[in-house]
């Protein structure tokens, strides 16, 4: 078993461990003194956890390639090619030399 395996192991053992040990209930206030079994709340808690890790932690999405198909100067087409952000420090020249 890899390392990863072990410690998600572990971890889970442990979560169910402390849910399991916390069972009673006890006093929340959400607009109004209620009770609610410890085990709720520490649940409700790990997964909103788990949720919000998943999202902080996938990877961002990749700008979609924008093509332009224009002509060149004796009036066929070019292959297409990736148009540079207007927040580009490239000068013609450096473009003109990287195509």
């Amino acid at each position: 078993m890899s390392g990863k395996t072990i410690f998600i192991i572990i971890v889970t053992a442990l979560v169910t461990l402390v849910l399991f040990n916390n069972t009673e209930d006890m006093d929340v206030w959400l607009f109004g003194v209620s009770k609610i079994p410890k085990l709720a709340v520490l649940g409700s808690m790990l997964g909103l956890g788990f949720i919000m890790g998943f999202i902080a932690g996938r990877p961002k999405r990749k700008a979609e390639p924008v093509y332009d198909d224009s002509l060149d100067d004796e009036g066929q087409n070019m292959e297409p090619y990736l148009k540079e952000k207007k927040t580009s420090r490239l000068s013609d020249e450096d473009r003109d030399y990287i195509s």
